[in-house]
């Protein structure tokens, strides 16, 4: 079979045969196109992985889908040409404005996906020197995400043939009503926007307040609410309006934590007050885990009601939770044993009851007996 017998399959025609096999010759070659071409995306995928190379392989993540799409697009399209010829309807007709409206969202979604992908090369410290916060990361994501969605719209407006400016002075309009209606909705937006920009916690971070019942770990910030996971594994829903009018406490970022106990000590122990308050100073100061050049105190306090009291007053180097706890229970242990060495005791609530008559040696009078009464 030479060319020219072949020429009829690149002519329009009305004949069934010709046609129905152009179209089938058209959408066999998209999608055999297609597989190439998906196959071609992953051998470059395993090439960039053995290299530095971060932005090729998030530009080609982000374009596998958009290429398909695009693919089945330009095929469909051409079929689509081919039926108009040959059996012209309303609905073939439409097929330009469908490819370009469906060009616009596919270059939107690449440039979305691309986005997405960059976010998260961004705030991974294995991929990147200086990682991006992760709720930085995310709201400039969402930010981009949403103005090229904006833009797309705009575009394939006014490539159906709406006047832009039209839209904008109705969107203006319908924008003031939407504001009226949607007063909570927009409150919590602009509420998530100062979240972003002042930063007061970051998603990982323990908050709590204490205006409100709210303490836990930041799961997710988002443009309306903001997800915290509490301590006992309950997700608690908060509407980014609230945190404009409340506050908040961020203990993720202290520098250290503190230990701040009281310790009693039998009255009979007083003159071993000094010698003990100076060897928990001392041992506090030459603790590893204990900030010495932060305020260190250990001083005799006060006069309890059966004990006498010092307190220890000193900042850990940790601020993780458990490992301050292990150094707490080390410090008090110590204190414990420092206590014993020195012959005291912990005191306890104790009571003493002195009778007068009998420290005296005096005798308590009898009890007279009144007649007619029984005792």
């Amino acid at each position: 079979m030479n060319l020219e017998e072949l020429e009829w399959l690149f002519e329009l025609s009305t004949e069934p045969r010709v046609w129905m096999t152009q179209v089938f010759l058209i959408v066999l070659a998209t999608v055999s196109v297609n597989f190439i071409l998906m196959r071609v995306v992953d051998l470059l995928e395993r090439f960039t992985r053995s290299t530095d190379t971060l932005w090729d392989a998030a530009l080609l993540e982000a374009a596998r889908i958009p290429v398909r799409l695009t693919i089945w697009v330009v095929g469909l399209s051409v079929a689509v040409e081919v039926m108009q010829e040959v059996a012209p309807t309303a609905l073939f007709a439409l097929a330009p404005e469908f490819r370009r409206v469906a060009v616009i969202v596919i270059l939107a979604m690449f440039v979305n996906r691309f986005v997405y992908q960059a976010e998260n090369v961004l705030r991974d410290p294995k991929l990147v020197a200086n990682p991006v916060d992760e709720t930085t990361a995310s709201a400039m994501g969402k930010l981009l995400r949403l103005t090229v969605t904006i833009t797309a719209v705009l575009v394939i407006l006014q490539s159906l043939g709406y006047s832009i400016s039209g839209v904008l002075a109705l969107g203006g309009v319908g924008g003031i009503a939407v504001g009226f209606a949607a007063r909570d909705l927009l409150a919590n937006f602009f509420g998530g926007l100062m979240v972003y920009w002042d930063k007061p916690f970051k998603v990982g971070d323990w908050v709590r307040s204490p205006d409100r019942e709210i303490e836990g770990v930041v799961e997710e910030i988002g443009w309306r609410l903001t997800r915290i996971r509490t301590f006992d594994r309950r997700p608690l829903y908060i509407p980014n309006a609230t945190f404009v009018n409340i506050t908040v406490e961020n203990p993720s970022r202290m520098q250290f934590r503190r230990i701040f106990e009281t310790v009693g000590i039998r009255y009979e122990d007083g003159e071993r007050m000094q010698p003990i308050c100076d060897q928990v100073r001392e041992m506090l100061l030459g603790h590893e885990d204990i900030a010495s050049d932060e305020t260190l105190i250990v001083h005799f306090n006060a006069y309890g009601t059966s004990h006498l009291e010092f307190f220890v007053y000193c900042f850990t180097r940790t601020v993780k939770w458990i490992e301050f706890h292990k150094v707490k229970e080390d410090v008090l242990l110590r204190i414990m044993e420092i206590v014993q060495e020195n012959g005291a005791e912990f005191a306890f609530p104790t009571r003493t009851l002195h009778i007068a008559g009998r420290e005296s040696g005096a005798e308590l009078p009898e009890a007279e007996e009144t007649p007619g009464r029984t005792s």
